[in-house]
């Protein structure tokens, strides 16, 4: 095995001893902020009270509406005039929350960047393709340092534009790229389009992140392109990518613990859940400078997976996100996350690349209906055939989330499309 970072042979003992000592320091820079200073008061905290990492504990959470009520600065702990970069969420629930960098706090994104990618093969003789949004969003700035980090050949692409991508592709030979799982569904579309085969490409590895998906997608993915697809973790809040991610085993993505302190908490009680069950995950940065948080509530929900990797790293991993604690479905009764839904439709032969969670009224009653593309071979004139396979589908669907949806067959390629994260979940209940 083949390491980058001195950091990723660390032992358990040895990454408690790094975590206790860059917890009390982050603490003690996180007094520098009016917010947190206030904060630990009234928590009835003192920096010296903090000596070992359980004593994370006595901390209080951080959330997304804390981070909003201090915009524009309200929670540096540096000077203006240290910062160097700023970057704001994407804003998939409400307004975006902003983060700043110092000129360290860059280094250290970009070294761990550059670790996850080297981690699942990525070298400097790749030709390296980042088909992600640049701008205020962490992921195309985040992955592009962390791949110039490690001597790739970059190829800034940004999103969108399909047949361009393709092109570059094809033309530079890449070996390498990053891409948004929902859209390398939709670019498969188009190579279908201009009778490509993602197979001839040169690509070796793909890496997919910035959105919740499952198993089913990744397996799409790797069959249509031939090749592995690392699952990978990050937040804007946390500085984007890079926070966790799949080793070439592919059991979990490993969180950097040299750099994040992590926590799975009870959403409704937030307390500690035991080994191996699944609860919120909270975080608290232990390298940055300029804007240090503390036990960040994240809303993602996700388990601890319990053992030691085949690979060697002590590092603890995390299973894929299974969704947000706040985009739970409550219909009849019954806890839905969208997940469960892609699971089922991404795991039928049948069923295309997109689909569609639709919230409706019946009358009084809330009512779930889901548009489903169809692969074209399928998407037959004869109506009994497609009828039978409304049914199989809601069927399924029933069998996992325990209500019948109501479920609509579209042709492929026929429901909108974003360059961006998909989405999902329309509501169209009104009032709610």
């Amino acid at each position: 095995m083949e390491y980058l970072h001195k950091e990723e042979l660390l032992t358990r003992q040895e990454l408690n001893r790094l975590q206790q000592v860059r917890l009390k320091n982050t603490v003690f820079q996180c007094t520098k902020s009016s917010f947190y200073r206030n904060k630990l008061a009234y928590a009835g905290v003192r920096v010296g009270d903090i000596n070992s990492v359980q004593e994370v504990q006595k901390l209080p959470f951080t959330t997304k509406e804390d981070l909003r009520s201090q915009y524009p600065y309200g929670l540096l702990t540096v000077p203006v005039d240290k910062l160097v970069r700023l970057h704001a969420s994407s804003g998939t629930t409400g307004a975006p929350t902003v983060i700043v960098h110092t000129r360290n706090d860059l280094n250290t994104w970009a070294d761990l960047v550059a670790r996850c990618m080297h981690m699942v093969g990525v070298r400097d003789t790749d030709v390296f393709q980042n088909i992600s949004g640049y701008g205020l969003f962490t992921g195309g700035l985040g992955i592009h340092y962390g791949a110039e980090r490690l001597g790739c050949l970059t190829i800034p692409a940004g999103a969108g534009n399909s047949k361009r991508q393709i092109k570059l592709l094809k033309d530079f030979k890449v070996t390498v790229a990053h891409i948004i799982p929902s859209y390398a569904l939709h670019l498969s579309t188009v190579f279908d389009e201009m009778g490509v085969d993602p197979k001839s490409l040169y690509l070796r590895i793909l890496l997919i992140g910035a959105e919740p998906h499952t198993e089913e997608i990744r397996q799409r993915i790797e069959d249509i392109y031939g090749v592995k697809a690392y699952n990978s973790y990050g937040l804007s809040e946390m500085n984007g990518p890079g926070v966790a991610f799949e080793c070439e085993c592919q059991e979990g993505m490993h969180i950097w613990e040299d750099a994040y302190l992590p926590e799975i908490v009870d959403p409704e009680t937030l307390e500690p859940v035991p080994e191996g069950e699944v609860g919120e995950l909270v975080l608290t940065t232990l390298t940055r400078e300029g804007m240090p948080i503390i036990r960040y509530r994240t809303k993602d929900l996700t388990r601890f997976i319990p053992g030691k990797c085949p690979c060697g790293r002590e590092h603890r991993r995390i299973d894929r996100i299974l969704g947000r604690s706040d985009d739970m479905i409550i219909l009849k009764g019954v806890n839905i996350y969208p997940m469960q839904v892609e699971k089922v439709l991404m795991s039928m032969p049948e069923v295309g690349q997109n689909y569609l969670i639709e919230l409706i009224k019946e009358g009084y009653l809330d009512q779930m209906r889901v548009k489903v593309e169809i692969r074209e071979e399928y998407f037959v004139e004869d109506m009994r055939a497609l009828k039978e396979l409304q049914q199989k589908i809601a069927h399924k669907l029933k069998d996992e989330i325990l209500i019948t949806p109501r479920v609509e067959l579209v042709e492929s390629n026929s429901l909108p499309k974003t360059e961006g994260k998909a989405k999902r979940v329309v509501d169209l209940r009104g009032g709610k």
